[in-house]
């Protein structure tokens, strides 16, 4: 059976590759929201973009230099993570593969990488991944197995009334397109996308977390329909950046943005002063800073 730990969208875990679940029951592959741009599908994704509002699609400035610039601040993260070595069981059937991945990313939604995988990890050892277990399972059994996620309680009801759907309407498989994904109780447009990705080898979208929201917004690259005002949800700065971001940079921008803004361009204190594009950024310093990030500006014009 099949572990879907996908984290915070983020998504989702920096940096990191995918890795291998323990157990002596089956095989248990966890697969992390890096995972999402490491993955090495059959054929290019399917990419449809007609849902999109018409916002400016005029592409900021420098922000192929701000992007590579991060991949190297990145990059050099990355040498410091270990990287499994470890093959993904390639006997696990699709349909359970498909609810195992909208099992835990509905799990993953306000809760740490590591408790989601935790609970998806439980979940799988006690063979609920499936949609008809996880339909027969007593939904206080799923309580205690899935805890201490957040909002552990509703995401126990939500779990149990989307297996449901997927018995009655799906034949124990999932939805393949974000509409129906998003009638699914508890499934936002961010987790719509990230199943389309993982799950249906689809990219309809940028999955967009607070992260990407966050740090999109102190670049300056978003802004509200017809304003230069900031976005106000993630929903609204994807598809703010969908409208000018290059589709082959629509998965992986995910996990280099939840990276950089779990190390350097924090949600509070950010640390301006670490980040080699920091010239860039309209925003950088502007915040009460990190006391332990340099307080000095990169003005070198070497491209990162």
């Amino acid at each position: 059976m099949l572990v879907v730990s996908l984290g915070r969208i983020n998504v989702s875990s920096v940096c990191a590759k995918t890795r291998k679940c323990f157990s002596s029951k089956s095989h248990l592959h966890t697969f992390t929201p890096a995972s999402v741009s490491h993955q090495k599908f059959p054929e290019d994704p399917m990419i449809c973009t007609n849902e999109l509002p018409q916002i400016s699609s005029e592409a900021p400035a420098h922000w192929k230099m701000v992007l590579q610039g991060i991949r190297q601040m990145r990059s050099s993260a990355d040498e410091h993570q270990p990287v499994s070595r470890e093959k993904a069981a390639d006997t696990v059937p699709p349909k359970e593969r498909r609810f195992a991945v909208l099992t835990s990313s509905l799990l993953s939604s306000q809760t740490k990488e590591h408790v989601t995988r935790g609970a998806t990890q439980r979940l799988g050892e006690n063979d609920l991944l499936t949609a008809d277990a996880m339909d027969k399972a007593d939904e206080e059994t799923i309580k205690k197995l899935i805890y201490p996620v957040g909002f552990y309680k509703r995401k126990a009801s939500n779990l149990k009334k989307i297996a449901n759907i997927c018995l009655l309407k799906y034949d124990g498989d999932i939805p393949s397109s974000i509409e129906e994904l998003l009638l699914l109780p508890g499934v936002g447009p961010k987790i719509a996308h990230l199943v389309m990705i993982v799950g249906w080898n689809n990219v309809q979208g940028i999955c967009v977390d607070t992260h990407v929201h966050r740090i999109c917004n102190r670049l300056g690259w978003v802004s509200r329909p017809g304003s230069k005002q900031k976005t106000l949800t993630p929903e609204e700065t994807r598809q703010a950046l969908q409208r000018w971001l290059p589709k082959e940079e629509w998965v992986p921008i995910n996990t280099l943005l939840v990276g950089f803004g779990r190390a350097i361009c924090t949600p509070l204190r950010p640390h301006c002063g670490d980040c080699s594009v920091n010239r860039f950024c309209p925003s950088a310093f502007k915040e009460t800073s990190s006391l332990s990030s340099k307080s000095k500006r990169f003005t070198s014009n070497k491209k990162p």
